[in-house]
């Protein structure tokens, strides 16, 4: 069982290099490849078989993940903006890109994510909108 940290207000800088995992149609990671781990501080004993939210940053409004969803599981490729949170409680952005693994029937089976470093200057407009989005939540 994973225990969630405390978020700690600390940014590590993502270098961009391939960060791949895959998960089943339901979000419980199958694959995690090394830069996986050494981002998140998660081995792959840890993270497989474990929902992939467990990275979920508190920051991260659930409007963000529901309209996520929504797009992969109708079988399209989503890309956004997402905050992690590590092991260790800090923090890192990556853009996600997530395609879906379909079987020889086109049914979704699983899913492929992979990141890219965030573009610094957007990344401050989308951390704003978040912030926006989470208030609405709260108030909601």
């Amino acid at each position: 069982m994973i225990v969630r940290p405390t978020p700690i207000d600390e940014e590590v800088l993502f270098d961009g290099r391939s960060l791949i995992t895959e998960t089943d149609a339901k979000g419980i990671i199958t694959f995690a490849n090394r830069k996986f781990t050494e981002m998140s501080l998660y081995t792959k004993e840890e993270a497989i078989g474990k929902p992939h939210n467990i990275l979920r940053h508190p920051d991260m409004p659930k409007a963000a993940f529901e309209e996520m969803w929504k797009i992969i599981k109708e079988g399209k490729i989503w890309e956004g903006y997402v905050k992690n949170l590590r092991k260790d409680g800090r923090y890192y952005w990556v853009v996600v890109n997530i395609v879906p693994k379909k079987d020889e029937h086109g049914e979704v089976v699983g899913y492929i994510a992979s990141r890219k470093m965030p573009d610094r200057i957007r990344l401050k407009t989308v951390i704003a909108q978040y912030e926006k989005m989470l208030e609405e939540e709260k108030a909601g």
